[in-house]
């Protein structure tokens, strides 16, 4: 039931982080709408890996039951030189369940989002509604979409990803920052890499560069290739590019022979060269009747493969923030950024320096945390 007497809360971008949000507002009595700017809902993207700090937030959103009769639960995650195949060190994804009290997860990120989109009410979800200004005023924020269509909100969360326009209303405009780095993503059918048993994830370590592979289902019959690797990219167009695969035999040449075979059995045209962008953490995450999370206030390099878990973790916190200041959203907000910038900052700083798994990594702090039960302590500003 809606809480009374109050607009609805909008939520704009549809994505992992925001319809997270907005099952979890939901959840909570509130009356909630999402706004994605995709017309149509597709089974487009990449493979994605929840830690178990994410998916006990699947959890409370009523969904993990189902996500893991469908998803892959991995048992390892293989490290390996690049040219030997030595092994490096080997996480044991099949010991978090019992360690951290939620499993890890790895499935095709379309896959997730429809079942994401399956958790929330009838009428939530509006489709074709790119967000082109806002109109804040005393006592609710106008929305204005590309159609020429109007919404009113209580507030808005802008869960938007790098590119959010929310974001760049409320800070100004801010060009993403190219690394200088690329991913190089690709799906096909496991049956193609004929004859070779792969691990269920393993990422194979260069010290400029590295090749990841896992598979997206529980039957092991879809296979996700991804990598990283320094290549100059022109002009401020970062539009992904396709890519062959003879750019990824020329990129990771003599990588070790597993690799070689994954690469022939990519097809052709399946493959995606993807500009890594990065913006440093700004610690200004809401102003007046909008708010920030995921990508849109801390977009992070994806070497630790947290970018979705923090947005998950973030929506999370916000509505906790909410309930514990009784609706407040001023406070709730302050409070909210409190919580969440300094463990966001520290993934993204983590993140920024590629060793993380190389060699092993102290990692309790990171899928340990659980997002429903860590104490709320107010902001300094609060205290003073």
């Amino acid at each position: 039931m809606a809480v009374p007497d109050r607009l609805p809360i909008a939520v704009v971008g549809g994505g992992l982080g925001g319809t997270v949000a907005a099952i979890l507002l939901e959840q909570a009595g509130y009356d909630v709408r999402l706004y994605e700017q995709t017309p149509k809902l597709a089974r487009i993207g990449a493979g994605i890996n929840l830690s178990s700090n994410a998916t006990r937030v699947i959890q409370r959103c009523g969904l993990l039951e189902r996500m893991t009769r469908q998803a892959l639960l991995p048992d390892r995650f293989d490290q390996r030189e690049w040219n030997t195949g030595e092994f490096t060190f080997v996480l044991r994804y099949d010991e978090f369940p019992g360690r951290y009290g939620a499993p890890h997860v790895i499935m095709h990120r379309g896959d997730l989002q429809v079942l994401l989109n399956s958790g929330l009410e009838p009428g939530t979800l509006a489709l074709g509604k790119q967000l082109i200004n806002l109109d804040e005023r005393a006592d609710r924020v106008v929305l204005i979409f590309s159609d020429g269509s109007r919404a009113e909100a209580e507030f808005v969360i802008g869960a938007d990803g790098i590119n959010s326009r929310v974001r760049e209303l409320l800070l100004g405009p801010e060009t993403p920052v190219y690394t200088g780095h690329v991913a190089h993503r690709a799906i096909f059918p496991a049956g193609r890499v004929e004859g070779l048993r792969l691990a269920d994830a393993c990422k194979w370590w260069a010290e400029d560069r590295y090749f990841l592979h896992y598979y997206l289902t529980s039957k092991r019959d879809e296979l996700y290739i991804v990598t990283g690797a320094p290549i100059a990219w022109d002009g401020d167009d970062f539009t992904p590019k396709p890519t062959g695969p003879q750019e990824l035999r020329e990129l990771f040449e003599g990588f070790h022979p597993d690799v070689q075979r994954t690469i022939d059995a990519c097809p052709e045209g399946c493959s995606v060269t993807w500009p890594v962008l990065f913006r440093d953490p700004r610690p200004c995450w809401s102003d007046g009747r909008v708010v920030l999370l995921g990508d849109a206030c801390h977009p992070m390099k994806p070497h630790m493969g947290q970018g979705a878990c923090m947005a998950m973790e973030d929506a999370a916190m916000l509505v906790r923030c909410l309930e514990h200041c009784d609706g407040d959203f001023r406070t709730a907000f302050q409070l909210y950024e409190a919580q969440r910038f300094e463990r966001t900052t520290r993934v993204k700083l983590e993140s920024d320096k590629h060793e993380w798994m190389r060699y092993g990594s102290v990692c309790d702090w990171l899928y340990g945390y659980d997002v429903f039960s860590v104490p709320i302590t107010a902001p300094e500003s609060a205290l003073t």
